[in-house]
């Protein structure tokens, strides 16, 4: 068979033939691993071709048996209209991902087959079901499947359009996370649980790569005697790397010396909120609010830098949590924000919660990227919830706050940190402005401009002489 496996793009991203330009925000693409890890998985007697729409176009009318798209929330619009247009050309299509596992009744009216959770040993048996001709509707695991016979990704896919990524060289040594956020769908998928890849197997894959490279692991230190045997045997190899895990990196002085020793140069770290309250409703409260400065601190020192994941919108948040946030983040001396609005994803216990309650404003899973308000926040409004938000997100990659980080981590962190930093930070910059995010701080009063007075003045000589003139 001719398979094509396509991954979905967001409207104001996407590329087509009659938008052919792709963004310039590579530094925020990093290799569609779970796309060549699919194709890794496809039996050698089918053909394999591989298309994100974030950086090539999608034919419709290309000359393939089979597609499969994989997709998050906010892509399902764009992923079952790409169903409906190869269905209506006489082509199985079938859906994997976060959302068709936390969702699969939904996906299946729009699909022909759905897999449920890891593609490893259901997608075979989908492709062998296809020749037999008695594919099923919906496929799901009897067991988590052992990810010792994962075979390494298909980079090679990759070849024609690998300059618009940061990196193609990602690897995966283990999947889930032990902890049950309440808003996470990896605790949703993954059922908070943590498998891991045989450290042998993970380090032959890193060997054939380039000297940077990034781990795409939920949380690296999930399983800590794993990860020091994975972080020992990384250290002859002399490599840099980047990942994420969780702050609890910070309580184990040895795992976060190794980790450095090892290549770590950067890690992604939820943060989420600096409220006790907050954490506790997230069901995070292992970040501890009150010792969360301390750890960051602790992470730097041992000469790695920190990019924060943060939720603005949480219940406990009123209208100066935005500028409180700022604070707390210039204090700590994070060098990178992925800001995201409360957003309870469906199949999550967060979602759940927000429907029974009424507090769920759209299901429109196109607005459900983090960016968008689609709940009633509890302390303030939608509006002032997004105009905060958005007020955030420009503020933090203001340039001169750009500039001061880099040449902090000039010193702090390194030549090859402090450049990750500022390409980081530019391409944030690059998307909030290409984006039109402007938002305005709701705890102050907006500014009156001089622009504000004369046009009002006019306003009102106006309205003085249409009174004049009709009586």
């Amino acid at each position: 068979m001719r398979i094509l496996i396509v991954l979905p793009a967001a409207d104001h991203l996407r590329v087509s033939l009659d938008a052919a330009d792709v963004p310039k925000r590579r530094m925020l693409r990093f290799s569609i691993l779970p796309l060549l890890t699919v194709a890794a998985l496809t039996p050698k007697e089918h053909s394999v071709t591989v298309v994100d729409e974030n950086v090539q176009p999608l034919d419709f009318d290309a000359e393939v048996d089979l597609v499969g798209v994989s997709f998050m929330t906010a892509l399902a619009p764009r992923a079952y209209a790409i169903a409906q247009e190869f269905r209506a050309r006489g082509k199985a299509v079938v859906a994997g991902g976060f959302h068709p596992t936390l969702v699969p009744e939904e996906t299946a009216e729009h699909f022909d087959a759905v897999v449920v959770g890891d593609a490893e040993v259901l997608w075979p048996r989908v492709l062998s079901d296809i020749e037999r001709g008695a594919l099923r509707k919906i496929y799901r695991h009897e067991a988590p499947p052992d990810l010792a016979d994962t075979p390494p990704p298909r980079r090679e896919l990759m070849a024609a359009t690998a300059k618009h990524y940061g990196t193609t060289a990602a690897v995966q040594g283990g999947r889930g996370c032990v902890h049950g956020c309440r808003y996470c769908s990896i605790a949703a998928f993954h059922g908070r649980t943590f498998r891991a890849r045989p450290v042998e197997k993970v380090i032959a894959e890193v060997e054939a790569l380039p000297r940077g490279f990034m781990f795409v692991d939920d949380n690296i230190i999930a399983d800590r005697a794993w990860a020091r045997d994975l972080f020992e045997a990384l250290v002859p190899l002399k490599k840099r790397w980047i990942s994420q895990c969780d702050i609890e990196i910070a309580d184990d002085a040895e795992l976060l010396a190794l980790a450095r020793r090892a290549g770590c140069c950067g890690l992604f770290i939820g943060i989420e909120t600096t409220s006790a309250g907050n954490l506790a409703a997230l069901g995070k409260e292992f970040n501890d609010a009150s010792r969360m400065s301390t750890r960051l601190a602790r992470i730097r020192r041992a000469g790695i830098g920190v990019q924060a994941g943060v939720i603005v919108g949480c219940d406990g948040d009123d209208v100066g949590a935005f500028e409180r946030t700022l604070a707390f983040l210039e204090r700590s001396r994070i060098d990178a924000l992925q800001l995201n609005i409360l957003t309870p994803l469906p199949g999550t216990p967060m979602f759940e919660e927000f429907r029974r309650d009424g507090r769920i404003l759209d299901t429109d899973w196109s607005l459900y990227d983090f960016r968008h308000v689609v709940i009633r926040p509890a302390r303030m409004t939608p509006v002032q919830l997004q105009a905060g938000a958005d007020w955030l997100y420009r503020e933090f990659y203001r340039p001169w706050r750009i500039a001061r980080r880099t040449l902090r981590d000039l010193f702090a962190l390194g030549p090859v940190a402090a450049w990750l930093v500022l390409r980081l930070n530019r391409t944030y910059r690059y998307d909030n402005l290409r984006e039109g995010i402007v938002g305005r701080n709701p705890a102050r009063a907006p500014r009156v401009t001089l622009r504000d007075r004369v046009l009002g003045r006019l306003a009102l000589f106006a309205d003085r002489l249409a009174g004049t003139g009709s009586g």
